[in-house]
């Protein structure tokens, strides 16, 4: 729904503004910032989902270790990933005449960059849900729209204040983006910003990761993961 309706403005800025819409621009960065939106919903709500149904106790029961919790929320994220981007990036077709798969190989470079962002926030969310339970919930909502602002998804890194542009610089996201802008508009592939976007990718990871076995061990030591749901 999000890329109709995006793909729609496209048509209607594109006499106006054809920068935003050279090589399906807008559409393009509109389908792949889904990509972290959903790569990130789809692992939390699958936590989430342990936790309203007050399974989170069961699950530890059994010898299931919480790297293992960590490897299968993962896969359920990319599986509902994939299977919620490729119809609406194929249905662009048709709509708009715009294919995302023409990038070839950098796409699947940047659809992964921005799965490690969302499991990234993930990590972080659900540390704290595990923490605090159930009245951390709406984080899981909002983390992706307050770096929106500053990832830079519909225009380039120059236009931000100087201290937003310091934030971005920090993020990601920002690297993908601008690597897709210099793609689809200067047809100039940048392999130096795909290279900064991963290593912030693994540093964030390994940090979230680490918040969660922290809190993790907290949560068993006082017995919060029996008392975890609705």
């Amino acid at each position: 729904m999000q890329m109709v309706v995006w793909g729609f403005v496209s048509k209607h800025f594109a006499p106006s503004s054809p920068e935003l819409t050279a090589g399906g621009l807008l559409i393009s960065v509109v389908l792949i910032w889904d990509t972290l939106f959903r790569s990130h919903i789809s692992y939390t709500l699958a936590f989430l989902e342990e936790m309203w149904s007050r399974n989170l106790g069961n699950l530890f029961v059994a010898p299931l270790r919480p790297w293992e919790l960590i490897a299968s929320l993962s896969c359920i994220s990319l599986i509902r990933t994939l299977i919620g981007m490729v119809p609406a990036a194929l249905l662009a077709i048709p709509f708009f005449g715009v294919s995302v798969f023409e990038m070839g190989i950098p796409l699947a470079i940047f659809f992964l960059n921005l799965v490690l962002s969302g499991w990234a926030i993930s990590q972080f969310v659900t540390a704290i849900l595990i923490r605090y339970g159930l009245g951390a919930e709406s984080l899981s909502w909002v983390l992706p729209f307050l770096i929106a602002p500053f990832s830079c998804i519909y225009y380039p890194l120059s236009t931000l204040p100087e201290w937003m542009g310091s934030v971005a610089e920090c993020l990601p996201t920002t690297y993908v983006f601008e690597g897709m802008r210099s793609l689809l508009l200067d047809g100039v592939w940048r392999p130096e910003l795909v290279v900064r976007a991963f290593g912030l990718n693994l540093l964030y990871i390994a940090l979230g990761v680490a918040c969660f076995l922290f809190s993790f061990r907290i949560a068993r030591k006082h017995g919060l993961l029996l008392q975890s749901g609705e």
